[in-house]
């Protein structure tokens, strides 16, 4: 089946990681642009395969380039609902070919082709081959189907156009319903590979964290492959409406996740946070000095106001972990009326990039809108801290409510240059920080203290200036 492919295609290369040493050529990702779509077409000539743009033997090793993938599918039991079903499992068959990485999905796709591979003869139709043969394999319901791979950076830039209208309309169905409209939810193991002991929740108010599948994506799923990767999940009893806990998702989730994560609150990055796979869009973070929340999304390549960039943060809680104070996210779940409402909302959003507020314009209430920093206005926490201070944020007044710093309504505390020699400040254990994981200096003998998820209290701040 695969015998003019120069290399390997199987199940057992699913989840190989390809270093940039070990790397000919990068496809799409952070510094390029790329996206995948499939759409069900009704006159489409089975088996054609196109490249357009050069091909792996005309490109430069080690170097960057856009990278489009067109499915077109036809089939008499095909409907458009099930397109973005498909679409998703793009990732999952990519992997299974020896020396091509795929991450992410939709506009978010970052591949790389190894030195191995290219050596062996590996081209670029080798991958569409693999992938039309392997979609009929994985769905019998594709009677013919067309790929089409583009790396031309002026087709690449068109075909994304065609994407996110595709995308749009998808996502648009999805705003029709609530969580209180359904019995059921549904659940996806499709990361597994990745992060073992992820297990994501989809639900009307709630997209998959890669963005790609929503509730009715998963529905059409489910009943296509009853015992495929996306399932049914009743939700039985109601544990808390707000944070979105429900008993028998709990269940659900510690059987899927083989005990690993037994509750989780869909609609809060508190206490017991969804767990994050590593194809999010996006992550929200907490921020303990603001007692806010900030928002980084994959495609923001600066540092956010913690000092690091978003790859550092996702490596963080990736994996399946449930890291408190940190979840990724969908970027659609931020249009959701449910986005983390038991945490505040928007109003306790206290920075963003400035690319995903535009996107957002129609969804942030109006009258927090102009009150929310980007990185154009706020690079750090100090800057942060003035601008909702100059802004009248009313995460200001959620921080005089509980006392919990009052004294950084000034400045951080690494600048005392306005305090008295004294400052105390009492809360009876205020949690004041929230780290996944912190390194304390041990002794001479070379032995150091590694606290992971670790929470901090203080019963007492003292702050005082350096008498040099």
């Amino acid at each position: 089946m695969f015998k003019d492919i120069p290399v390997d295609v199987s199940p057992m290369h699913e989840g190989e990681r390809i270093r940039a040493a070990n790397m000919f050529v990068e496809l799409a990702g952070p510094k390029s642009m790329g996206a995948e779509l499939i759409q069900v077409d009704e006159d489409i000539e089975n088996g054609d395969l196109k490249i357009i743009g050069p091909d792996l033997s005309e490109m430069t090793e080690g170097e960057i380039y856009p990278f489009g993938v067109y499915v077109k599918i036809q089939g008499d039991k095909l409907e458009k609902e099930l397109e973005g079903v498909i679409e998703r499992r793009i990732h999952e068959l990519s992997n299974y070919v020896k020396g091509f990485m795929h991450l992410n999905q939709r506009d978010q796709i970052w591949c790389r082709v190894s030195k191995e591979a290219f050596e062996a003869g590996f081209k670029l139709l080798d991958y569409a081959k693999a992938l039309s043969i392997l979609l009929q394999e994985d769905f019998p319901l594709i009677e013919k189907i067309t790929v089409t791979i583009l790396t031309d950076e002026t087709d690449v830039a068109s075909f994304l156009e065609t994407t996110k209208e595709a995308y749009d309309y998808r996502d648009s169905r999805a705003r029709e319903l609530s969580d209180e409209d359904v019995d059921v939810f549904y659940g996806c193991t499709m990361c597994q590979s990745f992060a073992p002991s992820h297990v994501c929740i989809v639900t009307p108010d709630r997209t998959a964290l890669c963005g790609a599948i929503n509730w009715f994506d998963c529905r059409a799923a489910a009943k296509m492959d009853p015992e495929g990767a996306i399932f049914e999940v009743e939700k039985g009893d109601v544990i808390d409406a707000t944070t979105g806990e429900y008993s028998n998702v709990n269940a659900v989730v510690a059987d899927k996740s083989q005990g690993v994560t037994e509750r989780i609150f869909l609609h809060s990055l508190f206490d017991y946070p969804h767990t994050s796979c590593g194809c999010f869009e996006a992550v929200a973070f907490y921020i303990p000095e603001l007692d806010g929340i900030g928002i980084v999304s994959r495609d923001f390549g600066g540092e956010t106001p913690l000092g690091i960039p978003f790859s550092t943060m996702a490596g963080q809680c990736s994996g399946g972990k449930q890291v408190e104070g940190f979840v990724g996210l969908s970027l659609e779940y931020m249009r959701s009326p449910k986005f983390l409402q038991a945490d505040g909302a928007y109003e306790r959003i206290v920075w963003m990039p400035k690319e995903v507020k535009e996107s957002l314009i129609e969804f942030i209430p109006g009258e927090l809108y102009d009150k929310i920093p980007t990185e154009e206005e706020a690079g750090s926490i100090k800057d942060i801290r003035r601008f909702l201070r100059e802004n009248e944020h009313p995460i200001r007044e959620r921080l005089k409510q509980s006392r919990e710093l009052a004294v950084t309504e000034e400045e951080p505390v690494s600048d005392t240059s306005e305090f008295e020699d004294g400052y105390e400040v009492e809360d009876g254990g205020t949690p004041v920080a929230y780290v996944p994981q912190m390194t304390v200096p041990g002794s001479s003998n070379g032995v150091k203290i590694i606290f992971k998820n670790a929470k901090i209290y203080a019963e007492k701040v003292i702050i005082k200036k350096n008498g040099k």
